[in-house]
C-alpha cells in the first residue's frame, strides 16, 4: 500500500524551485505534500501529487531529473503527541526512519498525515496496520 513521491533534483539558485512549480502548475498537477532539503548545490524536492504518471512525465519532458520512490502516508490524529504514537510502532518493530515530512491534507477530519520513508516499506505497514495506524493509498493521496 505504499504510495510514489517524487524526488526532483534542483540546483540551488534563485528560481529554480519556482520554474519546477510553474511547470506543474501549467500541467494541472496538485502537490499534496512538500519537502525541500538542500545543501549548497543541489536541493531535492520530495513531493506527493495527485497523478504520479503525468508529473513524471511531465518533468522529464521539461529536463528536471526526476526519481520515483515508495513512501508510506499514515494518518495521524492532528493533536499533540500524535506523531510520537506512530514513532512508538516503528521503534517496537525496529524501524528506522530514513526521513519523514507533513501533510495537513484531510485537515478537515481533525486528521494529518505524515509521509515517512523507511528501509522496510511493508515491515513498516504492517507494524502500523497491527498498532490501529490508517495508511493512505495513492486512490486516497489524488482524492485529498
Amino acid at each position: 500500500m505504499a504510495i510514489k513521491q517524487i524526488s526532483v533534483f534542483l540546483e540551488n539558485k534563485p528560481g529554480m524551485l519556482e520554474g519546477m512549480t510553474e511547470v506543474l502548475a501549467n500541467a494541472g498537477i496538485d502537490l499534496r505534500a512538500l519537502s525541500l532539503a538542500e545543501t549548497k548545490d543541489f536541493g531535492i524536492v520530495r513531493m506527493i501529487v495527485d497523478d504520479v504518471y503525468e508529473t513524471a512525465t511531465v518533468l522529464r519532458d521539461n529536463g528536471y531529473i526526476a526519481s520515483v520512490t515508495p513512501v508510506i502516508a499514515v494518518m495521524i490524529l492532528d493533536k499533540v503527541g500524535g506523531l510520537s504514537t506512530v514513532l512508538k510502532a516503528f521503534t517496537k518493530a525496529g524501524i528506522n526512519v530514513e526521513y519523514m515530512y507533513a501533510s495537513l491534507a484531510g485537515q478537515q477530519s481533525g486528521n494529518a498525515y505524515m509521509i515517512f520513508r523507511v528501509e522496510e516499506t511493508d515491515k513498516a505497514e504492517n507494524a502500523l496496520r497491527a498498532a490501529g495506524f490508517r495508511l493512505a493509498d495513492q486512490e486516497k493521496i489524488s482524492e485529498m
